[in-house]
């Protein structure tokens, strides 16, 4: 299994165990994703974004209405004002070494460690978009999440995520 973090930050040495903003219940961790949820950070970090996917179990309604118009599995909207820093910003994808992780959401892709940890490697990314593309994700722009957000809290869709909304156009309410 490959474990991965993502950074703005091209000279990191050791990822120190440390609480997370929207999760302040929980102690110290390091977070790492999966090698088959990673594209979920090919954006810059507070880049808010929609993730989502078709899945058995949704409704017909919902299927039309979020996937009617494509044959991906997987859509990813982000809003039209992170354009430009997603195409000029450099990331960073630092894999982690996966012994001492344990899954935190196995649907999602997320581990947690509780020690320090070592990167054993770091790959340059600065074509994110294109990856996302290659990959075969419908990507969209929209000048406001919110409209999608709220569709979705509505709908029968189950799997999804709703990432960095406090970065989002008028977000205090979320």
């Amino acid at each position: 299994m490959k474990l991965y973090h993502f950074s703005e930050e091209a000279r990191i040495e050791v990822f120190h165990p440390r609480v997370k903003a929207n999760r302040t219940d929980m102690s110290p961790v390091v977070w790492a994703i999966d090698e088959e949820h990673q594209f979920t950070f090919f954006v810059p970090r507070n880049c808010p974004r929609i993730v989502y996917t078709r899945h058995e179990g949704m409704s017909e309604e919902d299927e039309i209405r979020f996937f009617g118009h494509t044959s991906a599995d997987i859509v990813m909207t982000m809003e039209t004002r992170w354009y430009n820093k997603m195409i000029e910003t450099p990331l960073y994808r630092y894999e982690l070494p996966p012994e001492s992780f344990e899954c935190f959401d196995e649907i999602a892709g997320y581990y947690i460690s509780r020690e320090m940890v070592e990167p054993v490697g770091k790959t340059e990314i600065r074509d994110s978009l294109q990856r996302l593309l290659s990959l075969g994700i419908d990507f969209r722009f929209t000048p406001d999440l919110h409209p999608l957000k709220d569709a979705i809290l509505r709908s029968s869709l189950k799997d999804f995520g709703i990432h960095r909304f406090e970065y989002a156009i008028g977000a205090a309410e979320f």
